[in-house]
C-alpha cells in the first residue's frame, strides 16, 4: 500500500519512515491505541518542530495504515470521514450566506439531512453543521483565503463503509460543483 502522508512527515520532523517505524515497532506501538501512538509520537517530537501534535496525530495515522489497521479516510473506531473543497471568490461571510440559501432549496442536500442545522462563527471559519439520515455528521466549512476570498469544505464523519464514504465524496463534489455554478448567481 502506498502511504501519502510519508514525504510531508519526514521533511517536517527530518526523520525518515523507516525510522519511524523502527522507533514505534520498538515502543510496541502495534498493541496501543491511536491515542498512545499519537501521544509518544508528541513525546518525541516536542520542542523539536513547529505543531508536533499536528504531526504525532499524522504519524499515528500514517503508522496505522502502515501496519494494515485502517486504510486512508479511515477514522479510528472504524468509520470514514470525507473532504471536499472548492477555493472561490467570494469573501467568508458572503460564501456562508449563499451556501445556507442554496442548501436551504437543493434537494440533494435536503435529502441527506436529518437534523437541525446549526451555522456558527469565529473570525477563522464559519461552520454550516447538521446530522445526515444515515446518521453521520455533515459539516460544510468557510474558511479564509488570502485578498478577502474564502474556500467551502463539506466533510461527512462517520460513514459506515469505504463504499459510502466513496459515495459521499462524489455527491458533496456534485454539490459544491452546482452551488458554484447556480448558487453564486
Amino acid at each position: 500500500m502506498s502511504l501519502p502522508r510519508i514525504q510531508p512527515i519526514e521533511r517536517a520532523t527530518n526523520r525518515t519512515w523507516d525510522e519511524w517505524m523502527t522507533l514505534l515497532d520498538g515502543i510496541g506501538a502495534k498493541d496501543l491505541t491511536h491515542h498512545e501512538i499519537a501521544t509518544k509520537a508528541l513525546e518525541v517530537l516536542d520542542g523539536e518542530i513547529d505543531n508536533p501534535a499536528w504531526w504525532a496525530q499524522s504519524i499515528a495515522v500514517t503508522y496505522e495504515q502502515a501496519i494494515g489497521r485502517r486504510i486512508p479516510g479511515q477514522r479510528s473506531d472504524g468509520t470514514f470521514q470525507m473532504s471536499v473543497s472548492k477555493a472561490t471568490a467570494l469573501g467568508m461571510d458572503d460564501l456562508m450566506e449563499r451556501w445556507t440559501a442554496f442548501a436551504a432549496s437543493d434537494q440533494v442536500v435536503l435529502d441527506l439531512i436529518a437534523g437541525e442545522v446549526r451555522v456558527s462563527g469565529t473570525e477563522n471559519r464559519i461552520t454550516w453543521r447538521t446530522k445526515a439520515r444515515d446518521g453521520s455528521s455533515t459539516i460544510v466549512i468557510s474558511e479564509p483565503k488570502p485578498n478577502g476570498r474564502a474556500s467551502i469544505i463539506a466533510q461527512q464523519m462517520g460513514l459506515e463503509t469505504l463504499e459510502s464514504n466513496d459515495e459521499a465524496k462524489e455527491m458533496w463534489r456534485d454539490t459544491l460543483t452546482r452551488f458554484l455554478k447556480d448558487g453564486l448567481k
